[in-house]
């Protein structure tokens, strides 16, 4: 079931909020919680049931590994190290085995020349997520920093619908404890609003802004060997753009429902293309993987404890693992690799002393981040390198017929001309789509984002007929299926 379906926000999401409300206005909150879990199952089941089993089978493990490593004195037997490295280890196997097997596979028949079966297994819906979040209870328990006693509760914390498939990567933390708060059992008619206010922002940014953006992205990757130096530009745009508005989208409406049932998840994104660093940029995009990776993978290593070539490293080995973590291919492979190299070069400007205008530092890190964008959506590394190629003019140049006389005059031959409609035509585009990128460009680089919006949210009558505008369009965009990006990873 999709946020951004029929089904989900007007049968399942107002069914599942008076229900649950309901059993805690008659004072039966454990029951309330255990709707609250069978709706979040149902949620999860609605693509495939046969993976049900799986989360549940994980809940179980990590709960007892968890309720394990929070008691306060130290097991005769098994040492509570060796209960996390169990624990850790568990998670990480399962989610190798799941995501990776055919990766492995693969890349031991090329260099064996062997021709081992792959296994073809399906992805089980939000694995990455859910594994990473209780990879992070283990650690924060053995810590002495949560614990959970309650197998009810801590269900909840892992399948809370909202943000059960693609996050935010929660700490149990700092969901749980509001779970716990008699005054969030009443239904709060402010969270309604923001909540029905944030969610509407971000079904907009979904189904109207992303998925007309992922026309052209599309479509020029699946061109990526025929593409001229405007249309790869478009295209490279197009999925930048489209993969921040689906993800970002994706995340507002996460927190918009949790804000219904009075659960404040946190933000994701805080203008992650106004930055004017990779540092940054890391600071402002998927805060909560962000968050995972430093304070689960880098700090561990050592962080910034340690000399300065093991820094560098450590940024490489973290950032190397974060492309992985989106997927079993070489091109997140490279993803990573690029980004942790990107930071180590931002490092070592810092440590000698250079500073760049504010302007030039967004311009080169967006520029970055849009080309790396490349590789990661590209099917191999040798369909991103056409596309690069052909973003810096070395696939030949094909260039509006408007042009023709000011690169005459300039001196420019070998260019190729066609009508703007021809370049368009090759990523599926029309003239409406300039206007497009008109339109969202100065969005994405000038406009208050949700979380600044929602923080100077007043309701009012404007207010109210702006958002009825925008959900009735958002809406009438919703006879497709779309599915969120995230939720292959």
């Amino acid at each position: 079931m999709l946020f951004n379906s029929y089904e989900f926000i007007f049968a399942f999401l107002p069914i599942s909020f008076f229900v649950y409300f309901y059993l805690n206005s008659i004072r039966l909150t454990t029951a309330s919680r255990a709707f609250l879990v069978f709706a979040s199952l149902f949620f999860y089941s609605w693509w495939n049931i046969v993976y049900l089993p799986l989360i549940l089978v994980s809940i179980l493990f990590n709960y007892s590994i968890g309720t394990a490593l929070s008691e306060n004195k130290e097991h005769k037997r098994v040492s509570k190290k060796v209960l996390l490295s169990v624990g850790v280890v568990a998670n990480v196997l399962l989610l190798v085995y799941f995501k990776y097997m055919d990766f492995f596979i693969e890349n031991i028949n090329i260099l064996t020349s062997s021709n081992i079966s792959l296994l073809h297994l399906a992805l089980p819906l939000a694995i990455s997520f859910f594994t990473f979040q209780q990879i992070a209870y283990l650690v924060d328990s053995y810590r002495g920093e949560t614990k959970e006693y309650n197998f009810l509760n801590y269900t909840v914390f892992v399948t809370f619908f909202p943000q059960l498939i693609a996050g935010p990567i929660v700490h149990h933390k700092e969901m749980m404890p509001q779970f716990s708060k008699l005054k969030n059992n009443i239904i709060n008619y402010r969270n309604i609003a923001l909540g029905i206010f944030i969610f509407i922002i971000g079904l907009f940014k979904k189904v109207v802004i992303a998925d007309t953006f992922a026309i052209w992205a599309s479509s020029g990757f699946e061109n990526a060997y025929d593409l001229s130096l405007i249309a790869s530009w478009i295209t490279s745009l197009a999925y930048t753009i489209q993969l921040y508005f689906d993800f970002s989208g994706y995340t507002d409406m996460a927190i918009g429902v949790g804000l219904l049932f009075n659960i404040k998840l946190p933000f994701n994104f805080n203008s992650p293309y106004k930055a004017v660093s990779i540092q940054d940029f890391w600071r402002r995009w998927h805060i909560t993987l962000s968050r995972f990776l430093r304070d689960y993978i880098y700090i561990p290593l050592g962080g910034n404890r340690v000399g300065e070539f093991k820094i560098y490293s450590n940024l490489m080995i973290t950032f190397i693992i974060g492309g992985l973590w989106h997927g079993a291919g070489w091109t997140f492979v490279l993803w990573g690799f690029l980004h942790g190299l990107a930071l180590v070069v931002h490092r070592v400007w810092q440590k000698l002393g250079f500073k760049l205008n504010s302007f030039i530092g967004w311009f080169i890190t967006f520029n970055f981040i849009n080309i790396t964008w490349v590789v990661f959506r590209a099917e191999s590394v040798a369909e991103a390198w056409a596309i690069i190629r052909s973003m810096f003019g070395l696939n030949g140049l094909l260039m509006p017929n408007v042009l023709h006389s000011w690169f005459d005059s300039l001196g420019f031959v070998n260019i190729e001309y066609g009508s703007f409609v021809t370049i368009l035509k090759l990523i599926n585009g029309d003239l409406s789509t300039p206007l497009w990128f008109l339109v969202t460009l100065p969005i994405l680089f000038l406009a208050q984002n949700s979380k600044e919006m929602l923080y100077s949210f007043k309701p009012s009558k404007l207010t109210a007929l702006f958002f009825a505008t925008i959900f009735s369009l958002s809406v009438l965009k919703l006879s497709g299926y779309s599915e969120f990006l995230y939720f292959r990873f």
